[in-house]
């Protein structure tokens, strides 16, 4: 297969609030091999910036249960929680640019004023309550002590995207949390950050996340770095009642599956099942799904776990 002359490195961004269930690993396993079908580098991002709900040993326990599945990966792992003072920095930027404000809202003042009579926000987006606060009534109101978020100041335009999973996808950009009134930096910001800082050139993941890329490019556009080129993003895995797969079903983890007397290799080859690159009894490892995989191939229905 040539080189392409288009960057497709590819990465892949666990949170450690939870050991990875299938979905999480089916998802880990598509990244890569959309990655190393192109030739390109495939990295890895702790985003444990939400420290409330990071657990004790949780990302090294992620990283051994994708290693044991057969991935690899270039690089030492990028974690956020070490990168604070660049996210800083890009609000920083923004502020400068006179994009991002003060909102002293509260979720319920959020909830009113979106089911109000002819709200201006019938998607849920935030009404942009706080955008025009005059100075002297923000000075008071930090003054005092209010809590409050930074929120980014868009336009309200629409942006589109095409997705190779999807295909068009639009949305409107509305005003993002940049950073949460506890301190914590949003995920919209910092993967947008990390992605441009690691050279990813091509997203893959799962579906419920394309909604916000829209944002995530207009962003990238506002701060003036370089975003990826290419999305796909891949329908979800669903537990056995049709729901997103999650801690609540059996079975859901590597963890599960080792407890039943199963391996690694035994959750790689269901996970090459659901792609459909082996056959029912077939184990097939990571280099033999390689040499099957064809991107516009992808199954583009859910999967369901039995």
């Amino acid at each position: 297969m040539p080189a392409s002359t288009l960057n497709h490195d590819g990465r892949y961004a666990p949170s450690p609030t939870g050991a990875l269930h299938l979905g999480n690993l089916r998802t880990a396993v598509v990244a890569w091999l959309f990655a190393r079908s192109q030739r390109s580098r495939f990295v890895l991002r702790i985003e444990d910036l939400d420290a409330a709900r990071v657990m004790s040993g949780m990302a090294e326990q992620q990283l051994d249960d994708l290693e044991a599945i057969g991935l690899t990966w270039d690089d030492t792992p990028l974690v956020q929680s070490h990168r604070l003072d660049v996210y800083r920095s890009a609000i920083n930027q923004l502020a400068a640019q006179g994009q991002t404000y003060r909102c002293f809202c509260s979720r319920a003042d959020i909830q009113s004023a979106a089911s109000a009579p002819h709200g201006p926000t019938p998607d849920g987006a935030y009404p942009g309550t706080c955008r025009d606060l005059d100075e002297d009534t923000t000075s008071m109101r930090l003054e005092r002590g209010d809590s409050h978020c930074i929120r980014l100041a868009a336009d309200g335009s629409h942006v589109t995207f095409t997705d190779r999973i999807l295909g068009p996808v639009s949305a409107c950009v509305d005003d993002i949390v940049l950073m949460r009134r506890d301190g914590v930096f949003a995920y919209n910001l910092a993967a947008v950050v990390d992605d441009a800082a690691q050279g990813v050139g091509e997203v893959v993941r799962g579906d419920d996340l394309a909604p916000g890329t829209p944002r995530q490019l207009w962003l990238a556009a506002a701060l003036g770095i370089d975003c990826p080129h290419s999305y796909a993003h891949i329908p979800l895995v669903l537990g056995p009642d049709g729901r997103r797969l999650a801690k609540r079903h059996r079975d859901a983890t590597l963890a599960d599956w080792t407890a039943a007397g199963r391996t690694g290799a035994d959750l790689r080859a269901w996970i090459a099942r659901s792609l459909q690159l082996a056959a029912p009894g077939e184990s097939p490892s990571l280099d033999t799904m390689l040499e099957r995989f064809d991107p516009e191939l992808i199954p583009h229905d859910p999967v369901v776990v039995d």
